[in-house]
């Protein structure tokens, strides 16, 4: 589906009814990522994965850093489009930047919050530099070599066939630009270490036990700082948890939001 969003073209993929779950990808991803989750979860909510700003079938963009507060608020304005006052938002790693974001920014449309393979401390000089040589070999060397660096650095040593299919299709049909802009858009990125502790939804952290770039310590050190936060660790697999194991990364979403459910009936909040 498409629809003018913020003053530019969206796209996204829809499933179910209900209120709404909005997933949002990580970088160099696109909707299709959660297609596992969509078909998964349409019968507890109206499902709704989004192709931010440049990425899948939205609207191109130039490669001018792309501000997570920017996409955060085109969220903002998709809630609205969509008729729904509160969202439940589940964001991976560049994804969860912006859920982050999102929080800080626009906190009372949360209804629940769930950080995948991600962290909420803002980039150090190394990662940084990190963020710059990858936008030096997308540019200068291509998407086969930055996807060959992506592999490495996204997926665990056990990833199936599919789940590696299905980067390779992400990364090689993201345009350059988008590559640059998300990039400086991540590297200089707020930390927002402060906002987890002001979480007042249910939120879920999700990590995969061999996720080099948002490691289980990590993970632990984000639940443990969120009022109502609870931890899923997903053995034997990387980054990006929603293609490695859907099944597992399915399971945990769903308990989270019958829990969500649960506070909405008056049941203890979850801790």
């Amino acid at each position: 589906m498409e629809a003018i969003i913020n003053g530019r073209r969206m796209h996204y993929l829809e499933r179910g009814r209900g209120d709404v779950l909005v997933l949002v990808h990580g970088f160099p991803l696109d909707a299709t990522l959660w297609l596992d989750q969509l078909e998964a979860l349409a019968d507890l909510r109206r499902v709704v994965a989004v192709d931010l700003r440049g990425c899948g079938g939205s609207e191109a963009v130039t490669g001018a850093g792309l501000a997570m507060e920017l996409l955060a608020s085109d969220l903002d304005h998709l809630a609205d489009h969509l008729g729904a006052e509160r969202i439940d938002l589940a964001g991976l790693s560049m994804g969860g930047y912006v859920a982050l974001a999102f929080a800080e920014l626009f906190g009372h449309r949360l209804r629940s919050l769930a950080l995948l393979n991600t962290k909420a401390i803002g980039d150090d000089e190394e990662a940084k530099a990190s963020r710059d040589f990858l936008a030096q070999t997308a540019v200068g060397s291509g998407r086969a070599l930055l996807g060959a660096e992506m592999h490495a650095s996204l997926l665990g040593p056990g990833a199936s066939i599919t789940a590696r299919a299905r980067l390779r299709t992400m990364v090689e049909r993201t345009p350059y630009e988008t590559l640059l802009a998300c990039l400086i858009g991540m590297r200089d990125r707020s930390d927002r270490t402060h906002v987890l502790g002001s979480l007042a939804v249910p939120t879920l952290v999700v990590t995969g036990a061999e996720d080099s770039l948002a490691p289980e310590e990590t993970a632990r050190e984000m639940a443990e700082a969120i009022p109502h936060g609870d931890l899923v660790v997903i053995p034997g697999v990387g980054h990006l948890t929603p293609i490695e194991a859907p099944e597992a990364v399915s399971t945990a979403l769903r308990s989270h939001l019958v829990r969500v459910d649960g506070v909405r009936r008056g049941d203890p909040p979850p801790r």
